[in-house]
């Protein structure tokens, strides 16, 4: 996203700081990550691939506590250099439910973190090796259709117990009655064919997946606060892909930092019911007359005044 005037944007980043703060504070945090382009980035060719990472909590509910927050971060790799320093300050003992990127793992043991898989990802695999079998040969038998029947057994779960609005403690007691079997099938099937399909197949990386997440994955069965998949937080990096379709890259760094906070700023109040434009009116209006962390505070978009329109 161009941007020639980067710092009204910066002028947020107070507000942005105190964001992450609260997040950092949550006990259950999702993470993502996806790519964006830099042109004119010091010591690096225009067409170099970059990073917005995009964490958020839940919010009210039984999987996450206070205002729901979306955040949105620009670095220029995906190391792990780059992902210790978004998750710097994670409370120890905090929750992280991410995909299978390994670099996650690094961060789930620098700040002994619960992490969770996410059956999403899992699914996914095993629906591309489904679809590289020929249209005739995807019966019952096929490996990748039973895994992907259980684990629609397991989401029906889930779905039965958000259907009947069911607290943390109800949620568990449907998982350990019905979800632990489904569960305890797929892992009987992982181990039955992970050593008889070629690795480098298309079922042989799936079965890969299983067996390198399994710890992680199975987790959510433990709690009833913990979620099943990264699927918020994916929906949460959806408009920023939609958005990168339109205008492409950032001309600068500034631009793309610029473009996070705006991001942050906007997603967060649509998480939490606000009018965007409202708030980010009413923001710029007020930024000029903070000066403490007090008056930062009160302008966060769940406590902030909207003026009426």
């Amino acid at each position: 996203m161009r941007s020639t005037n980067p710092l009204g944007l910066y002028s947020t980043q107070p507000v942005i700081n105190l964001l992450r703060d609260h997040l950092l504070d949550s006990p259950l945090v999702f993470g993502d990550e996806t790519t964006v382009q830099v042109l004119k980035e010091p010591g690096r060719a225009a067409q170099a691939k970059s990073y917005m990472w995009v964490q958020m909590t839940q919010g009210s509910g039984p999987q996450g506590t206070g205002p729901p927050i979306r955040l949105f971060g620009y670095s220029p790799s995906r190391s792990t250099d780059a992902a210790v320093k978004m998750y710097a300050g994670l409370r120890e003992g905090a929750v992280l439910m991410t995909d299978g990127y390994e670099v996650y793992d690094k961060i789930e043991r620098a700040n002994r973190l619960v992490h969770l898989g996410c059956w999403a990802h899992a699914r996914r695999y095993m629906v591309d090796a489904l679809q590289v079998l020929p249209k005739n040969a995807r019966g019952p038998q096929q490996p990748a259709v039973q895994f992907i029947e259980l684990i629609a057994k397991l989401y029906a779960v889930e779905s039965r117990a958000r259907k009947l609005e069911m607290d943390a403690q109800q949620r568990l007691h449907e998982r350990q009655m019905h979800s632990v079997p489904v569960i305890e099938a797929i892992e009987a099937l992982v181990l039955a064919h992970l050593h008889a399909v070629v690795p480098g197949s298309a079922l042989g990386k799936a079965l890969h997946y299983f067996g390198s997440q399994w710890p992680k994955l199975v987790r959510y069965v433990e709690d009833g606060r913990y979620p099943i998949d990264n699927n918020p937080c994916e929906n949460s990096i959806r408009p920023f892909v939609i958005g990168r379709k339109g205008w492409l890259f950032s001309d600068t760094v500034a631009g793309a930092n610029a473009s996070a906070n705006l991001y942050s700023l906007v997603q967060t109040c649509k998480a939490n019911g606000i009018d965007s434009y409202r708030y980010l009116r009413a923001l710029f209006i007020a930024l000029p007359k903070a000066t403490t962390v007090d008056d930062y505070e009160a302008l966060l978009p769940w406590r902030i005044a909207l003026a009426a329109q």
